[in-house]
């Protein structure tokens, strides 16, 4: 057995990714039971019909941002479901992930790679990814470096340091992983330097500011970052484009009353964008409305990049 000793540490919740001999089990933890076959947790017997619903993007560079862009929908959720709705500007994937496997989150949204260790291990439900009249929003992963690094394909990076965000993350540590061992010999440790920046955000502002030599990141944020003029353009030149993942999904802890999470789906689809915040973020991506998708179907990708990295999700 081989164990990368890199963890997701909270309080309550350990998340560790396992690398096994074998193939991954794509089991739920405990707590929750899968009988109708489609990878998320059952509703159970007793449900929870809370007075006041927390909510939670997954964590960014700019949280104050977050909290203003989201604010239209929030009060969209209180309207459609009769309850109070606050926004949790969580600090990072782990402390999001405690907080709905915990019962203390109960809409939010998880990062790609993020999105099968909270179904399994923290009974997260999937309904919705942000999208368009093309359909759904994807991203790509990008191995980005800046000009004049003397990086001009990923087999440049021997001997160089590479940015990774998460050893959750599916464009920030896993995708890349894959590709720069099978397809260009590249092991981190012994190619080439490698460091966790926390967040895509913190990866390329590290490369626009020459910090680090290249990173791993999902080519969303940054197509945000430059439209915000939080980078520029110029600073930053991509040597490596993935085929496309989806983009962060949104949903439910799986223990929220039916009716209530009937309400709170609504709620999402019914939401208009025109002339809000999250319009005004994510308009530039051709992002207009939510789009329904099952986790099943739209996270099979996903979940064969952590098989091919033999990735296995210990939920304590």
């Amino acid at each position: 057995m081989i164990t990368l000793q890199k963890c997701v540490l909270a309080s309550a919740v350990t998340t560790c990714l396992v690398l096994l001999a074998t193939k991954p089990l794509a089991a739920l933890d405990k707590p929750y039971v899968d009988a109708d076959g489609d990878l998320v947790a059952d509703t159970p017997v007793k449900t929870v019909d809370p007075e006041t619903l927390i909510f939670a993007y997954t964590p960014g560079e700019d949280r104050a941002l977050h909290a203003s862009v989201w604010d239209a929908l929030l009060r969209h959720l209180e309207k459609m479901t009769g309850k109070h709705v606050k926004f949790f500007p969580v600090q990072s994937n782990a402390a999001e992930l405690e907080a709905m496997r915990a019962g203390r989150l109960h809409i939010g949204a998880f990062g790609t790679g993020s999105v099968p260790i909270a179904v399994n291990c923290a009974g997260f439900i999937p309904f919705a990814v942000m999208g368009g009249e093309r359909g759904i929003l994807g991203y790509e992963m990008e191995i980005i470096t800046y000009p004049g690094s003397g990086i001009n394909t990923p087999a440049d990076l021997r001997g160089r340091k590479l940015a990774f965000t998460s050893p959750t993350s599916n464009s920030g540590f896993k995708a890349p992983s894959i590709l720069l061992r099978k397809k260009f010999g590249l092991e981190a440790g012994r190619d080439y330097t490698s460091e966790f920046s926390g967040r895509h955000e913190n990866s390329i502002l590290g490369v626009a500011n020459k910090d680090y030599d290249a990173a791993a990141i999902a080519n969303e944020v940054m197509r945000r970052m430059i439209a915000r003029g939080v980078v520029k353009e110029e600073q930053l030149r991509t040597i490596y484009k993935s085929e496309t993942f989806p983009t962060a999904a949104f949903g439910l802890a799986y223990n929220l009353d039916p009716v209530l999470s009937a309400k709170v789906r609504d709620a999402f689809f019914s939401f208009s964008w025109a002339g809000t915040a999250l319009e005004q973020e994510f308009s530039a991506l051709g992002v207009s409305k939510f789009v329904s998708i099952t986790y099943k179907q739209a996270w099979a990708l996903v979940r064969d990049v952590d098989a091919e990295m033999n990735v296995q999700y210990s939920c304590k």
